[in-house]
C-alpha cells in the first residue's frame, strides 16, 4: 500500500539528527560585577530613608501635630523622585545611545551622592522635595543598566545575567532600611560617640552620609574599570575603515548601519505589551513599598503595629536578605521550568494576598498585640512578597528582547523607565493618601485602602495576558 505525503515527512524527520540546545555562554563577570554594584547604590539609597521618614515628617512639624496626615507628606517625598525621574529618564537614556553607557551612569552616580547629603541637611520639606527632584532629575541609570545587560549577555545566558538583578536590589533592600534604621539619630543611640552638634542638628543626616559615600565609591570603581558596550560616533575616515572592515563581517555591517532608534519605531506590539506589562507591576510593587512603612509605623489602635524606625528597618533588611538568598538560588530554574510568561503573572497575582494580608495582621495584634502569631504572619507576607519579586526580572527580560535592534536597547528601556517612573510616582501619594482617608473618614473600619488595592491587583493582572510565554524572540 504506497504511503501518503505525511507518512513520509514524518520518517524524513525522524532520520534527521536531533538538534542540540546551544552551549551557554559564559557571563563576563568583571563587568557584570561593576554594572551590579552601580546598580546597588540605587536601593541603598532610595531605601535607606524608609524607616525614618515617617518620623522626620512629623518632627519637622509639616502635620501640624495630626498623625493621620503624615501619609500624605511621605507619599508626596517619595513621588517627587519618580515625576521628576519620568521627565528625564527617556533623554538620559537616548544619549546613551550615542554617546555610550558609562558617561551616563558616572552622572548619575554623581546626582545619587548629591541628593543625599542635600537630604540629610533638609530642615524644611521644600528642601526635602528639592532633594528628591535632583536625584530624580540626574538619574537615569536603572534603564541604561538594564540595556547593558542585554549587551553583555546573549540568549543562553539572558536569564542568568537578568537573575542577578533581583538579588543585588534585594541585597540593597537588606543595606538601605538598616543603614536607615540603625544610623538614624545616632546622638540619642551613641551619645558618648557622636557628641558634636551637627548630629542633632541634623539627627539624619548619618544614615544619607553613609548611603552617599557608598555611591561615591562605585562612581570611582566604574570611571576606572568599566568598559564601554556602545560604539561611539566616528571621525569620517575612521568611518571609511569600519565600514572597509564590515565588508568582511556581516555581523559588524548590520551593526554600523543601524542608528539609534525613534519613538515611533518603537511604537510596535512587543514593545508596547512589554512597557505596559513592566508599567503596571510597578504601580502595584510602589504602592505596596510605601504602604509597608507606613503600616509598620502606625499605632496599633489606628490600624498599623507602632514599629520604631530601627525595628521597621530590621524587617525591611530581613526580606531582602530572604529575597536575595530565594532569587539566586531559584529564579534562572523558575524561568527555565516555566517560562518568563507564568512567572510574571504568577508574580501579579501575588498582590492580592499581600494587600489583603495588612488588616489580617492588624487584627491580629490588637489584643496582645506583637505575639508569636503576629510575627509569623509578618514572615509568610514577606515570603510573597519574594514570589512577587521574581516577576520584575522576567519583566526586564521581556522590555530588553522586544527591542526591534542593538541600538535601539537604550530607547526602549528608556520608555519602560518614563512610564514605570510616571506610576511610581502616583503610587506613593495615591496609596499613603488613601491610607489616610479611610482611616479618617473610618472607611470600612479604616481598610478600604486594602480593599481598593485588592481589586485594583485583579483587574491589572490581565495585561500579562497577551505576553509570548517563552518571552520575545531576540533578532540582534
Amino acid at each position: 500500500m504506497p504511503r501518503n505525503e505525511d507518512e513520509r515527512l514524518d520518517e524524513t524527520t525522524a532520520l534527521l539528527p536531533a538538534k542540540e540546545p546551544k552551549p551557554v555562554t559564559p557571563l563576563p563577570r568583571l563587568q557584570i560585577g561593576i554594572l551590579l554594584l552601580l546598580q546597588l547604590a540605587e536601593p541603598i539609597t532610595s531605601q535607606c530613608i524608609y524607616p525614618f521618614i515617617n518620623q522626620l515628617v512629623s518632627e519637622l512639624d509639616i502635620t501640624g501635630g495630626d498623625e493621620k496626615k503624615v501619609g500624605y507628606y511621605a507619599g508626596m517625598i517619595e513621588s517627587v523622585f519618580f515625576l521628576t525621574e519620568a521627565m528625564f529618564v527617556l533623554q538620559w537614556s537616548r544619549i546613551s545611545d550615542y554617546i555610550g553607557r558609562k558617561p551616563v551612569l558616572l552622572t548619575g552616580m554623581a546626582g545619587l551622592c548629591m541628593s543625599m547629603i542635600c537630604f540629610g541637611i533638609s530642615k524644611t520639606f521644600l528642601h526635602l522635595v528639592l532633594s528628591r527632584c535632583l536625584v530624580g532629575a540626574l538619574n537615569g541609570n536603572i534603564g541604561v543598566i538594564k540595556s547593558m545587560m542585554g549587551e553583555l549577555t546573549d540568549s543562553t545566558n539572558m536569564a542568568q545575567g537578568f537573575a542577578l538583578m533581583p538579588v543585588v536590589w534585594s541585597a540593597g533592600a537588606t543595606l538601605g532600611p538598616m543603614i536607615g534604621g540603625q544610623l538614624a539619630k545616632p546622638h540619642d543611640r551613641w551619645p558618648n560617640l557622636f557628641t558634636a552638634p551637627i548630629w542633632t542638628q541634623y539627627p539624619y543626616l548619618l544614615p544619607c552620609a553613609v548611603s552617599a559615600s557608598f555611591s561615591a565609591f562605585t562612581f570611582v570603581i566604574a570611571s576606572i574599570f568599566l568598559k564601554e558596550t556602545v560604539q561611539r560616533r566616528h571621525s569620517k575616515q575612521k568611518s571609511v575603515r569600519i565600514l572597509v572592515q564590515a565588508e568582511e563581517d556581516p555581523l559588524l555591517r548590520e551593526e554600523s548601519l543601524e542608528d539609534p532608534a525613534t519613538l515611533r519605531s518603537l511604537m510596535v506590539r512587543p514593545v508596547l505589551l512589554s512597557v505596559l506589562s513592566y508599567g503596571t507591576l510597578c504601580l502595584l510593587d510602589i504602592a505596596y513599598r510605601a504602604i509597608q512603612p507606613l503600616f509598620f509605623s502606625t499605632p496599633i489602635a489606628l490600624g498599623g503595629l507602632g514599629f520604631t524606625p530601627a525595628t521597621i528597618g530590621l524587617v525591611l533588611g530581613i526580606f531582602g536578605l530572604l529575597n536575595g538568598s530565594l532569587q539566586a538560588l531559584f529564579f534562572a530554574r523558575v524561568i527555565r521550568r516555566w517560562g518568563p510568561k507564568r512567572v510574571f503573572m504568577a508574580g501579579m497575582a501575588c498582590f492580592v494576598p499581600l494587600f489583603g494580608m495588612f488588616p489580617v495582621i492588624n487584627a491580629l495584634a490588637r489584643p496582645d498585640g506583637l505575639t508569636y502569631i503576629v510575627w509569623a504572619a509578618i514572615v509568610l507576607q514577606l515570603t510573597i512578597s519574594v514570589v512577587m519579586d521574581m516577576s520584575f526580572a522576567a519583566s526586564f527580560m521581556f522590555v530588553t528582547t522586544s527591542a526591534p535592534n542593538k541600538r535601539s536597547l537604550g530607547a526602549t528601556n528608556g520608555v519602560a523607565q518614563v512610564i514605570a517612573a510616571l506610576l511610581r510616582s502616583v503610587g506613593p501619594a495615591s496609596a499613603t493618601s488613601l491610607f489616610a482617608l479611610s482611616l479618617e473618614h473610618n472607611w470600612l473600619g479604616g481598610k478600604a485602602v486594602y480593599v481598593i488595592l485588592m481589586l485594583t491587583s485583579c483587574v491589572l493582572w490581565f495585561v500579562a495576558i497577551p505576553l509570548p510565554y517563552d518571552g520575545w524572540t531576540r533578532n540582534w
